[in-house]
């Protein structure tokens, strides 16, 4: 505890130092040489979500520039940004003005340009030893866990273990590529102390809610019931192999995904549950269709299938998405989502034909085929856009993530609709470093549907919903909720900032009996001390009720820690060679 209060007191003063290490540029002069945009004959590696790059390229777009990025299907490749890099190339070289996206420019090509050196260069395959870190994690009080109920104390972190105590994590991560292959790793070390957990009279209460007894359902991974035992493991967070065709990534393993524009969070899929296992089609670059794309636009699209775990009621069911999306302007950027859970120990086999009658079927189905071996599976649809506003282009840009269940799409369901609306300062005037983002979200949309919390992210055969090992696989708001977030931040380079956010969280009454109420409040920063040692950190204070599980108001307390060496150590054939032939 006293490593803790050290922390607290002392973390937040790094960011007063002197940012001696970012760069400050005269201009864009430097420009990347590719060859053969779009058509490269090399694989390339996912840039994982909790990148530093993703913020810094989403204030490029927003400041007007990057218009090749789509914000609605992420991961992008290292290769791909490239591109996205070079097309907006001539544009902020022109703009003299404008330093803020200057600096982000250059900081992305520093960063990418190895890669593109291998592209432009004789190909050798190597291996890379990209990053190592450790995290820190301190929490005082009684921390939430419980996405598909009570709420969570701690979102968007992988479904990594955490509880009142000291959590720590320690891992790295790795990039090979050979001619079109690429693989990728990245795992980690993770504890989490013991704890209580829920009662077994609140386990009781919140199994009944989802139809799922405890009788017959003994061990849920969606209800932390006690006694919890302590966490020691090492985790595959990340681990996939790639093969590059046709502007294409075919792959196999643990990918990331987010699945929409917003920050807090995405219906679809985002990084709050631990990846799941899944082969992957995913156009990377866009695709231009003869007549079709002079009323559209161009297209992305990707589509995965995988299993999911931690479901009890069925066991190990599957899951489908597709995503579709296309920018019909410059500035306009609209994406189609649908994934299906189908399957499961003694309910559907997962074969072919069951398969491909849950990628077709879109109509509902009575109970008595629910409920059989024909059962289309819980069908889910999502629908968003990004827009950079008129006469505010390189300043506003206006996003929103809609989901429905059993509904084709939120566009031709609205009143059924789940929303995440928000909105996008890229700049303040005379305040070029400071953004603000602003965002709310319900999934308790206004229909009789939507009651007891079993609509959005449930279904009465898959039980357990839209999870993996007992955490929402999308928005971590979780079901029947509302709520809103926002993020103050200030940029001391492209990629170091200090941010202060908010978040609240509200669940129906109807659905856990006396509702839920969440306020977290967080300061962090991010500091560069040389271009390849990352210092991350942040204090967090969260007031909850939830009177079904502790009576009052309860408070917790967070500060983490996490230092991360980019090495950059690059292993090669030649290279080893070369070293062998110096020494005597």
């Amino acid at each position: 505890m006293k490593l803790i209060r050290w922390v607290y007191y002392f973390a937040p003063l790094c960011v007063l130092l002197p940012n001696s290490f970012a760069q400050k540029p005269t201009q864009c002069v430097d420009d990347f040489v590719i060859d053969s945009p779009y058509v490269d004959p090399l694989g390339s590696t996912y840039v994982p979500i909790d990148s530093w790059m993703y913020p810094a390229i989403d204030r490029l777009h927003s400041l007007g520039y990057i218009n090749t990025a789509y914000s609605g299907i992420r991961p992008w490749t290292r290769l791909s940004i490239a591109h996205m890099l070079e097309e907006s190339y001539s544009k902020i070289n022109d703009d003299s003005r404008n330093d803020e996206a200057c600096s982000i420019y250059r900081i992305l090509q520093k960063e990418l340009t190895p890669d593109v050196e291998d592209l432009n260069e004789p190909h050798e395959q190597h291996t890379e030893l990209e990053s190592t870190y450790t995290r820190i994690l301190g929490i005082s009080g009684t921390p939430l866990r419980d996405s598909f109920h009570l709420g969570q104390t701690i979102t968007n972190d992988y479904g990594r273990p955490y509880e009142q105590g000291f959590n720590p994590i320690s891992g790295f991560s790795t990039r090979s590529q050979a001619g079109r292959f690429a693989l990728y790793f990245r795992g980690e070390y993770q504890h989490a102390p013991s704890a209580p957990g829920y009662s077994q009279s609140l386990a009781n209460d919140l199994a009944t809610i989802d139809a799922a007894p405890i009788s017959s359902n003994p061990n849920q991974a969606t209800i932390p019931s006690g006694p919890i035992s302590p966490a020691n493991n090492f985790r595959i967070v990340e681990a996939n192999v790639s093969y590059f065709l046709l502007n294409h990534e075919f792959s196999f393993g643990k990918n990331d995904h987010w699945m929409g524009p917003a920050r807090g969070g995405n219906f679809a899929w985002s990084n709050d549950a631990e990846n799941i296992y899944a082969f992957q089609i995913d156009r990377i670059e866009p695709l231009y269709v003869p007549l079709v794309s002079r009323f559209t636009g161009s297209f992305r699209y990707q589509f995965f299938v995988g299993s999911l775990k931690g479901h009890t009621d069925p066991n190990d069911p599957w899951i489908h998405v597709e995503k579709i999306s296309f920018k019909p302007t410059a500035n306009l950027e609209m994406g189609f989502e649908r994934s299906t859970i189908w399957g499961g120990e003694g309910h559907v086999p997962i074969t072919l034909h069951t398969f491909l009658k849950s990628f077709f079927s879109f109509q509902n189905v009575p109970a008595s085929e629910k409920f059989s071996r024909n059962d289309p599976g819980a069908r889910f649809g999502t629908f968003d856009f990004t827009y950079r506003l008129p006469f505010v282009r390189n300043w506003l840009t206006l996003y929103t993530d809609s989901l429905v269940h059993d509904d084709v799409s939120p566009i031709d369901a609205p009143r059924h609709a789940g929303v995440r609306p928000g909105i996008y300062l890229a700049r303040f005037p005379h305040l070029e470093h400071l953004d603000l983002r602003v965002e709310a979200v319900s999934t308790d949309p206004p229909t009789g549907r939507s009651s007891g919390g079993n609509y959005l992210y449930t279904e009465f055969v898959q039980k357990q919903g839209y999870t993996n090992k007992g955490f929402i696989l999308g928005d971590a708001i979780g079901r029947e909720s509302k709520g809103g977030q926002s993020w103050l931040t200030y940029h001391l380079s492209p990629s170091e900032e200090v941010q202060f956010s908010y978040r609240n969280a509200k669940a129906a009454k109807d659905f856990i009996p006396g509702g839920t109420t969440q306020n977290v409040f967080r300061v962090s920063t991010i500091k560069r001390f040389n271009k390849d040692v990352e210092l991350r950190g942040w204090i967090q204070h969260e007031a909850w009720k939830a009177p079904i599980y502790k009576t009052g108001k309860n408070t917790d307390t967070s500060v983490a820690v996490q230092l991360t060496w980019y090495l950059h150590g690059k292993f090669s054939k030649k290279r080893l060679m070369q070293e062998l032939q110096t020494k005597p």
